[in-house]
């Protein structure tokens, strides 16, 4: 196992960074993306520093309510609280973290980067202690709840300076949003790898399910005790792996990337307003509020969906030894897919990507559901609903610098509250999605889980397709709603972008004088 890690996985990230490199490489030689004044280099510097949040992610998302179920075995009651709380936890330092980072002094190396710069090496030890199983029975749930709300703590650390550098690699709209574009594509890379490094390692050292009482099974319950340690010791060795790749790409975004200050206003900054006078300004932006309401529901429906997938190819659809496979399918498609986004919103517009972007994997979530659990068809649906997934990571960070700007014309008086707009934004996903995965993880209680076990009662089943079609679509179905009322069209977007040039001309011309006058003094 630690053989095949450390020569199979080095080749498979190998292999996929020259694959998407390639398709970097052949859309800006065909002009399909304008690079301006930012280099291929730094584009995938910056979009390299957006992988350890999706990598992780993806693996606590996909992998860590399994995990807490049937390998730390906890009740599924504890398994819902430490979830909660987790993300609800994660939300709440969101806002916190991005007020502080607003008021962060500048330094040589900018204002975010060196918030990503010393919150990394926690990160990855809280990380990796979350997939360890502690000796003392009763302290289990404690355990996972402190190294759970630490790591969150610190990776919002690094992610809302990271999301509010979009800000500050250039001035031009056209550039944030090619950056955006491979950000968001190695993002799901990062997705790919995650479940590619966990799901590959663990599913090596499955264990046997627990069959029902009655049958024999005293040899196989000293294989499944076997075997479970083994499984333990695979989570080590993939969160190990994580965390390797988690330094890397800090190590490439701190040197690779050059963070611009910009043309400061000759008023006094408003950084210096109190926290909740902050709060009050971006939430009382009307743009900003409808964008962050509508994605809030889409997100919820895609971590509804993300956090129950793996229990329903294991219980439901009965693939246990093949879902790892499955979801990486899933990544895979959603990878290769980003850039036909990202041209389709250049073409269309970005309202017209969210209508058919999100609504894409709609048909696929009720297919997975209704047709009787075969592989061949389960890969056909898996890929085809890693599209609507490209456009559900893209769309709402390619959105959010709009918003941005939107505010920026229309408050010229008000500077450096980029990280407050980016981190509320992670806040209500993140809080709702708490919410639904510790309802999400009782409603299995309820319906009678059995941990480990062969075959689930009938229940469990009902409750799984609810959790991974019913209740995603509708969820969809409500964000688009929501996202009708959305003010920010493609006319609305250029015209902010030419009243910003504008601003930042009169205020270089401001400072010019000021300067000449000052000379002739």
């Amino acid at each position: 196992l630690a053989w095949s890690v450390l020569v199979g996985g080095p080749l498979l990230a190998g292999l996929l960074w020259c694959h998407i490199l390639s398709i970097f490489l052949v859309m800006d030689l065909m002009g399909l993306w304008d690079c301006g004044r930012l280099t291929i280099c730094n584009k995938l510097c910056y979009a390299v520093g957006g992988a350890p949040y999706q990598i992780t992610g993806c693996a606590l998302g996909f992998f860590l309510q399994i995990y807490l179920l049937d390998v730390a075995q906890l009740d599924p009651f504890y398994a819902s609280i430490i979830l909660f709380v987790g993300r609800a936890w994660d939300a709440v330092t969101d806002p916190i973290i991005g007020f502080m980072v607003s008021r962060s002094p500048w330094t040589r190396f900018g204002r975010m980067l060196p918030w990503i710069v010393f919150s990394t090496p926690l990160a990855v030890v809280s990380y990796f202690l979350i997939w360890y199983v502690p000796v003392i029975e009763d302290g289990k749930v404690i355990w996972y709840l402190v190294f759970y709300c630490l790591f969150q703590t610190l990776q919002t650390c690094f992610h809302v300076p990271y999301s509010a550098l979009t800000m500050f690699i250039s001035e031009d709209q056209k550039e944030r949003d090619s950056a955006t574009a491979y950000r968001m594509t190695v993002e799901v890379l990062g997705t790919v790898i995650g479940t590619a490094v966990q799901g590959q390692i663990v599913g090596m050292a499955n264990p046997p399910c627990i069959l029902a009482p009655g049958d024999n099974v005293t040899t196989e319950g000293l294989n499944s005790s076997l075997l479970l340690g083994q499984e333990k010791t695979a989570y080590m060795i993939a969160s190990g792996a994580i965390c390797s790749i988690y330094i890397l790409c800090a190590v490439v975004l701190f040197f690779g990337v050059k963070e611009k200050k910009g043309k400061e206003s000759p008023r006094p900054r408003s950084e210096l307003m109190s926290f909740w006078q902050g709060i009050g300004l971006v939430m009382g932006h009307r743009p900003y509020v409808k964008l962050v309401m509508g994605f809030l529901f889409t997100s919820l429906a895609f971590m509804l969906l993300e956090g129950n997938f793996a229990l329903f190819c294991c219980y439901t659809l009965g693939f246990r030894n093949d879902f790892q496979n499955i979801l990486l399918v899933i990544m895979l498609a959603a990878m290769l897919t980003i850039p036909f986004w990202q041209w389709f919103l250049t073409k269309f517009g970005k309202k017209n990507a969210v209508y058919i972007g999100t609504s894409s994997v709609i048909p696929f979530m009720i297919l997975v559901v209704c047709v009787k659990s075969n592989l061949i068809i389960t890969y056909m649906v898996s890929f085809a609903a890693g599209v609507g997934v490209a456009a559900a990571f893209l769309l709402p960070w390619s959105m959010l610098p709009d918003v941005v700007d939107d505010f920026q014309v229309q408050n010229p008086d008000s500077k450096g509250h980029e990280a407050i707009f980016y981190s509320f934004y992670v806040f209500f996903t993140k809080f709702a999605s708490g919410i639904s995965l510790g309802i999400s993880t009782l409603s299995l209680d309820f319906a009678g889980y059995i941990t480990r076990g062969c075959t689930q009662p009938e229940n469990v089943d009902i409750t799984l397709k609810v959790l991974v079609s019913a209740a995603p679509i509708g969820l969809i179905l409500i964000g688009l709603v929501l996202f009708r009322s959305y003010p920010i069209d493609e006319e609305r977007r250029q015209g902010n972008r030419k009243l910003l040039q504008e601003q930042r001309e009169n205020e270089a011309d401001s400072e010019t004088d000021s300067t000449e006058l000052t000379n002739m003094v």
